[in-house]
């Protein structure tokens, strides 16, 4: 259904709120998204950039922010990609450029600049530095990982692995408590302001992409809880089939949706390549972790010939890392697509 449906002022007022929603940001205006000639050539969208300079006067580790940079350049794609659309009189409901508003404010959020206090800034993605500096902001999970670590059941690398598992698990339930935060939101404006036959219009609109995208994360949420009681328990089993914590949410997901077998055994294939590609950037990561430490002990030296062999190091390692991460963003982010394509022809 188009916006026609709806009074103008309510759209503006949903478009405000959305917009309030991004923690600070700006409306989606020509101002905001046009190049600024003067600033570094890393983002084309001057709120991008603004994020990412701002992001590098935080205390952010160096995985963190080839992590956000990786993150951004996904944002910029889709927005970019989104203005097209716009040009050509579509998204007229405007779910796709909400849907951007809430990706943007998980970002924020995730990387401490939302202007809230966030347990990862800093943190690295390394067992460590996570026993040292992380927590996990759930008492279940906390429980879990102290079963596991004193268990005697995994070795170090395993429990590295584990710990990932951990990690991953508490940012799916923070993703899923800012899409449900955003929901409440805009439900709580449709209730104010228009009448009864205009709000189930607009829920039918607006909100049951929201809805059903909910859904499919408390899914994903209770599923993985049971993993993780399950592997701390006990241990991991030689014989599985995937090892990486996105993959297998992927995998548990493709089974449940109407794929036929061929499909399936198609997915299978591509998600193996998938897993690999994801363990060469986290051996990518380690590398630059490692690299930047090196680079802040030669600093201390002062040897200017090691320094500056240091520094070419590190900026490949980083290059390559900040690469690498973004195809695995975007490889992600189109098989999450596809297998919730699958999911939502079954619900039909």
């Amino acid at each position: 259904m188009g916006a026609s449906r709806l009074p103008q002022p309510l759209w503006a007022l949903l478009a405000l709120s959305a917009a309030a929603a991004a923690a600070g940001a700006g409306r989606y205006s020509r101002e905001a998204n046009e190049a600024d000639p003067a600033a570094p050539a890393e983002f084309r969208l001057v709120k991008l950039q603004q994020l990412w300079q701002k992001a590098n006067r935080l205390h952010l580790s160096a995985v963190k922010l080839a992590e956000l940079h990786s993150d951004l350049k996904l944002q910029e794609k889709d927005e970019l990609s989104w203005k097209k659309l716009k040009a050509e009189g579509l998204d007229e409901d405007g779910e796709k450029e909400a849907k951007l508003r809430r990706n943007l404010h998980v970002i924020m959020a995730k990387y401490g600049m939302d202007g809230k206090k966030d347990a990862q800034l800093g943190a690295t993605n390394y067992i460590k530095d996570g026993l040292e500096n992380e927590v996990l902001d759930d008492p279940r999970l906390e429980k879990l990982w102290s079963k596991a670590k004193t268990s005697e059941k995994f070795s170090d690398e395993e429990l590295e692995k584990l710990w990932r598992e951990f990690k991953h698990h508490s940012e799916k339930v923070h993703d899923y408590h800012l899409l449900l935060e955003t929901v409440s939101r805009t439900e709580d404006i449709s209730k104010n302001v228009i009448s009864p036959m205009e709000e189930e219009a607009l829920k039918e609109d607006l909100l049951h992409q929201k809805h059903r995208e909910l859904k499919e994360k408390l899914q994903s949420i209770n599923q993985g809880f049971e993993r993780l009681r399950h592997v701390s328990h006990q241990g991991y089993d030689a014989t599985s089939e995937f090892e990486e914590p996105r993959v297998i949410d992927l995998w548990d997901m493709a089974k449940l949706a109407n794929f036929t077998e061929q499909e399936l055994e198609s997915l299978r294939e591509e998600l193996k390549h998938f897993e690999a590609k994801v363990e060469k950037h986290h051996h990518y990561q380690k590398q630059l972790e490692i690299s930047h430490e090196k680079l802040k002990h030669v600093e201390g030296i002062g040897d200017k010939e090691h320094l500056s062999r240091n520094k070419e190091k590190y900026a490949l390692l980083e290059e390559k890392t900040k690469e690498l991460g973004y195809k695995v963003k975007k490889h992600l982010q189109d098989l999450s697509s596809r297998i919730s394509r699958g999911l939502q022809h079954n619900e039909l």
